[in-house]
């Protein structure tokens, strides 16, 4: 295992390294004798109150630092990657991978099939447990590095082997135990796929997975339900089919009864539904109150209500009744995945209730993927490109970050937001969230 020193590539101003005098460039070997793997290690080592840093400047020269600082204090350091060494690859098949659903061709990055438990923990990505090593089930017990976001879909043995093509799969109720034994935590999903992990076995999933619940720590935390997302990319010969509306209401109904079984059981539903659901299914999104604290947020289980609720905390405070006359009127056209169509009306609705302020709203499925219902996230370059040419766009478009790479200006198609606003012969704003989509609006 090759261990490559942490290339730094920002150093926060006003921070112990700026002080010292680190540079974006610069990276640390080791900390205290000890080379990190990971973000993970460079945390754990950095607590200490007195540090020794062996660092090689941008020139290639070896510096050893002392620092002394308060313990946990941290240094103000931002690194080009997570992991030091090497990538946990995943070696499941998955049919519903969203990595082998899209065409060749386009930037490596895109291609990187993890199963890391280091990126789970920092990130809240999803791994399956299929690809541990012995060593690597030890750290995440002397590290206590919980909880972890494990892709479950289906507890039964065969069923589970079955979608993630993995012999090791089957083992999953095993690998809770031990989670449940140690006193660690998962927060649980599953993808569904109709006529493979759903029906009866859903319900015996879900059934599973609850009974990891206690008051006292739940070894299994929370569960998110998922429909499968299909591409036009994916390969021809797999046995995986759409989520129709007529399977969404059915799943919604089912997972409902569960829902309201656990609660009087436990207080507690456990297990959610993603938005896509209500979406595919043309019903009303759960009320605000079901989400609790939002377990499942980055599985799009609440991301809509919550969304519309920082809309409202925020709009209070910032949209005026009117533009002023020095900024005039101002039109966007705000792009979103058609799937947050109505449920954005509201947003909408309050925007253009500023005077002078005009916001339209451009819904797109995505003809790159091949979808007739589309989240935000997944639109490219391409979709903006085959749906907006010709029209006019006044100030800009209004362009959610979430579509782009991080940190970067490229959809998933690797097309680049400058080569879009240069095709559509207009100005394109990119938005994180609420307060920047208001501000860009009125300012």
């Amino acid at each position: 295992m090759s261990i490559r020193p942490a290339l730094i590539t920002k150093v926060l101003s006003d921070s112990i390294a700026a002080e010292i005098g680190f540079d974006a460039g610069d990276a640390i070997v080791s900390i205290n004798g000890s080379q990190p793997r990971d973000l993970i290690d460079y945390r754990f080592l950095c607590a200490d109150e007195f540090l020794e840093l062996e660092v090689l400047d941008t020139s290639g020269k070896t510096h050893h630092v002392e620092i002394e600082k308060d313990y946990d204090e941290d240094l103000g350091l931002e690194f080009e990657t997570a992991l030091f060494d090497n990538l946990i690859q995943c070696n499941n098949k998955c049919p519903f991978c969203f990595i082998d659903q899209q065409p060749p061709g386009k930037r490596d990055s895109l291609y990187f099939k993890d199963d890391d438990y280091r990126l789970s923990f920092l990130y809240g990505s999803y791994l399956t447990l299929t690809n541990l090593s012995t060593r690597e089930w030890q750290r995440i017990e002397a590290m206590r590095l919980s909880p972890l976001y494990v892709s479950v879909h289906a507890t039964e043995p065969d069923v589970r082997i079955r979608l993630l093509k993995n012999q090791r799969a089957g083992e999953i109720l095993e690998q809770i135990k031990w989670f449940q034994e140690r006193r660690l935590q998962i927060h649980a999903q599953v993808v569904l796929c109709p006529g493979i992990n759903d029906g009866k076995h859903l319900e015996q999933t879900i059934r599973d997975l609850a009974s990891f619940y206690t008051h006292d720590l739940p070894a299994v935390a929370s569960v998110a339900v998922v429909p499968v997302g299909l591409t036009r990319f994916r390969p021809s010969e797999d046995e995986l089919v759409p989520v129709t509306p007529e399977k969404a209401k059915e799943v919604i109904l089912q997972v409902r009864s569960l829902q309201e079984e656990f609660r009087q059981q436990w207080g507690y539903p456990i297990v959610w539904l993603a938005d896509e659901w209500f979406l595919i299914a043309g019903e009303e999104l759960p009320c605000e109150s079901e989400y609790g604290d939002y377990p499942q947020i980055d599985n799009g289980v609440g991301s809509i209500r919550l969304f519309l609720k920082q809309f409202d905390a925020i709009a209070d405070k910032l949209l005026p009744a009117s533009l002023s006359v020095k900024k005039s009127s101002r039109k966007f056209t705000w792009v979103v995945g058609n799937a947050v169509e109505m449920a954005f009306q509201p947003i909408l609705q309050r925007l253009n209730s500023v005077e002078g302020l005009e916001v339209k709203m451009s819904a797109l499925s995505s003809d790159y993927w091949g979808q007739n219902i589309s989240v935000t996230g997944l639109l490219t370059g391409h979709d903006l490109l085959f749906k907006l040419q010709g029209q006019e766009f006044n100030d800009g478009i209004l362009l959610p970050s979430v579509m782009l790479k991080h940190g970067e200006s490229l959809f998933l198609d690797d097309i680049s937001v400058e080569d879009v606003a240069a095709k559509l012969n207009t100005k394109i704003i990119s938005v994180a969230g609420v307060e920047e989509l208001i501000n860009t609006c009125i300012n």
